[in-house]
Parts: structure tokens; C-alpha cells; sequence
């Protein structure tokens, strides 16, 4: 049986994720978003997820339609059954006629409990911020800050893209640092850079459960109520019960 909770993104550098996974995307060309973000949504599609594409110059919406179509011959019947929305930003990110953090993140999250309450797995999206004044800087970074705080917490998986002309050092780092992994291209070929906050952690985590299996003392974790909720090899010995 496969995890459901495995998503396959259709790109190959990166492969199968979970669901919660947050990833930036820097672009210099129309097709380098092309190259990445078709075959994203033709999986989605084609793994029962709800797909939201919200675009931006240098591909606007009916290009982007155009580019899926030709991937995904059936794409009028998905989006006749309202399985995927392609959006100019206009329609998303400032509807009122300025950008608002919590209302974006809070138009995600109703999205997904309507993709989930509608039958679909979860929500597959992906947003250009190519249309980011520097004035909206700070507001936006703040706001991918919260998305990477809680999208863990639900069935969404997300791409947002930037495109690398308009970042300088300081915004390359303020995008890495909020998102789990970076994908870039260089000389030709799409390469995955992780961000080195999340990797020492990740690091951290390896050791300690590395720790704890080869610790021979017992080790045991417990929840508010005191029921017990994990423990290592060490409390399997002493007390004889497998931790399953």
C-alpha cells in the first residue's frame, strides 16, 4: 500500500514529497518555469489533488494554460470539474487592491479544507511573485515566513517562484530561509539547494534518535495525560515490551 501522504511532483530532481512541503523556485526564463511547474501540475492532476496555479508575468494565465495543454490533453475536463484554477495575481493576491499576508494564508487554508471536503487528497498550488514591489517586501517574506509555520499542519504542498533578476543577496537569502529547499539552475542543469538552518536541524534530529537507539538506559516519552508515546531500545530491554 502506498503512503498517502507521498506525493509525486513530476519533477525529477526532486521526486516523491509530503505533504507540507514548502520549496522556492528562482527563474530567469518563461521556460524555466515551464520546465518545472507542467510537469508539477500534470501530476497533481493526475494524483487527485486540487491544483492552483496563480501566475504572473512572464507567463501570464493563458500562456500557462496553453504550455499545461499540450502535456495534459484532457485539461479542459479538469478544469471543467473545477479540479484546477489557473489565476492572474490580481485575482489572488491583491484582490482588494493591495496585498494582505493574512489573507492570502488564510485563502490557502480554506482552500485546502474545500479541496479535502470536496474529495481531492489535498492542495497542490504555486504563486510567481514577479509582480512584488520592493514595498511589499518585508509583508511578503513575513507572509512565506507563515506559511512555512504552519503548512505542515495540512495537506498542501507548495512551489513559489521568483525570478532571480530582481533579487539581490540579501532577498535570495531572506527567500532560502523561508522555504525547505531551493531550486535553481545552473549552467544548464536544475539543481536543489537546501536551506542550511533546516539542515543543521535535520542534522541535530539524525544524531539525537541516533543517540537514543544506541543508548542502553531506558528512555521513555510521555504525553500530558502520562500515557506513553515512544520509547528507545534501552526500555525495550529493561521492561520486555516491543515498542510497537
Amino acid at each position: 500500500m502506498i503512503d498517502d501522504k507521498i506525493r509525486k511532483t513530476g519533477i525529477d530532481i526532486i521526486g516523491d514529497i509530503s505533504w507540507g512541503t514548502h520549496i522556492c523556485l528562482f527563474y530567469q526564463t518563461t521556460n524555466d518555469l515551464i520546465d518545472i511547474l507542467v510537469p508539477y501540475f500534470k501530476a497533481g492532476l493526475e494524483n487527485n489533488e486540487l491544483c492552483m496555479w496563480i501566475t504572473s508575468d512572464p507567463l501570464n494565465a493563458v500562456d500557462a494554460k496553453r504550455s499545461l495543454e499540450r502535456v495534459v490533453k484532457n485539461l479542459d475536463e479538469y478544469l471543467q470539474k473545477g479540479q484546477i484554477e489557473i489565476l492572474d495575481y490580481r485575482q489572488w493576491y491583491i484582490q482588494s487592491g493591495e496585498f494582505n499576508a493574512g489573507r492570502v494564508l488564510r485563502g490557502w487554508v480554506e482552500k485546502e479544507r474545500q479541496a479535502v471536503q470536496s474529495g481531492w487528497d489535498g492542495l497542490r498550488l504555486t504563486g510567481n511573485t514577479f509582480w512584488l514591489e520592493k514595498g511589499d517586501w518585508k509583508e511578503f517574506i513575513e507572509y512565506e515566513r507563515m506559511v512555512d509555520h504552519v503548512i505542515d499542519e495540512y495537506q498542501m504542498i507548495a512551489i513559489c517562484t521568483y525570478f532571480l533578476d530582481k533579487c539581490g543577496a540579501s532577498e535570495v537569502i531572506d527567500v532560502v530561509s523561508n522555504h525547505q529547499s531551493a531550486l535553481v539552475k545552473r549552467g544548464g542543469r536544475w539543481e536543489i539547494i537546501q536551506s542550511a538552518e533546516r539542515k543543521r536541524a535535520e542534522e541535530t534530529l539524525r544524531y539525537q534518535a541516533t543517540l537514543l537507539t544506541n543508548l542502553k538506559d531506558a528512555v521513555i516519552a510521555s504525553d500530558e495525560q502520562y500515557r506513553i508515546t515512544a520509547w528507545n531500545p534501552g526500555a525495550e530491554l529493561i521492561y520486555g515490551w516491543k515498542a510497537e
